[in-house]
């Protein structure tokens, strides 16, 4: 990689301190879980629950179209132009500006927006892996949109979609989509051996351990980026079931470490986007890391990877 486009890379990935933008993160975060929510209620279950999870957009996060009578609707969070849209696919169309409001509010205008769309919903009334979880319909609480942290954090989401992306195009065998879960509020992708995987504990606040238990039914290798974790957000990797020796695997860049109070591997954002080749560094991360699961657990990885580059000459 040149000169120039080295530096092109790394002014891609915008700076957003995690401190900075508590207030708009945590409003943030239910917001999306409404949203979220709406998409589970009427797509058909996947494995993995991976018909719950959002997408990265070149304007923010969508549901991707979901399926209701015999048609279908999607809601985009637009963090661009700061609204959130709703279109189905029989023309209609609403649009909600994103600002600061109570949590409340932005749960009575979905549903409202869904009813004159002919999409009436329900969904749970309160949020899972947080604690506490107040019902959606009563939280007053959160309320902070700063439309600026949102954007970045948008910015943030589109470079590690990207290297993500990448990344799962180096497997062959099977991998989820690169997706935005909604109850921890992080982008994932995760790579699968074949086997099956001992009945996991579940543990996760205001989450059922069925859900967990669906999450983690086989044997598996996950990457992805959150807002915590670092100064300014982190990108973790893990092993379900975790091999022995895995916490102790060397792996790259330097700045990456294994926090076994959150039991994986983490490397600040902060330390990608000041590296000299930011996508470099995290490619690394993702490619060690996962070595280090998959020798550990003994894939065969042989049959599971594949080169990305393998028509480039043709």
């Amino acid at each position: 990689m040149g000169t120039t486009e080295t530096s092109r890379t790394r002014s891609a990935w915008p700076r957003l301190r995690v401190d900075d933008w508590a207030e708009t993160r945590e409003t943030l975060h239910m917001w999306v879980q409404i949203v979220g929510k709406v998409r589970l209620a009427h797509a058909p279950l996947l494995n993995h629950w991976w018909q719950v999870a959002l997408y990265v957009t070149p304007r923010g996060l969508t549901t991707s179209a979901v399926p209701y009578g015999v048609g279908a609707f999607d809601i985009e969070f637009d963090f661009v132009d700061h609204t959130l849209r709703l279109r189905t696919s029989d023309g209609g169309s609403r649009a909600i500006p994103l600002k600061s409001m109570p949590v409340a509010d932005f749960h009575a205008l979905v549903g409202q927006a869904l009813d004159e769309l002919g999409v009436p919903t329900t969904i749970q009334d309160h949020p899972n892996e947080v604690e506490p979880a107040v019902p959606f319909s009563k939280d007053y609480q959160h309320h902070t949109y700063d439309p600026r942290a949102a954007h970045l954090f948008w910015r943030q989401l589109l470079q590690a979609n990207r290297a993500l992306g990448e990344f799962r195009g180096q497997f062959v065998g099977k991998v989820s989509p690169v997706h935005f879960f909604w109850g921890a509020m992080d982008l994932a992708c995760t790579r699968f051996s074949g086997r099956g995987a001992p009945t996991h504990p579940g543990g996760a606040p205001n989450c059922g351990d069925w859900v967990m238990v669906e999450g983690y039914s086989h044997e598996l290798s996950s990457c992805g980026f959150w807002p915590g974790g670092g100064d300014e957000g982190a990108f973790y990797s893990y092993a379900y079931p975790e091999p022995a020796g895995f916490a102790d695997s060397p792996v790259t860049p330097s700045d990456a470490f294994y926090s076994r109070q959150n039991g994986q591997f983490l490397l600040p954002y902060e330390a990608v986007r000041t590296a000299d080749d930011p996508d470099r560094a995290l490619a690394g991360f993702l490619r060690s890391t996962y070595v280090a699961a998959a020798d550990g657990a003994g894939w065969d990885r042989a049959s599971l990877e594949t080169d990305p580059e393998r028509w480039t000459d043709r």
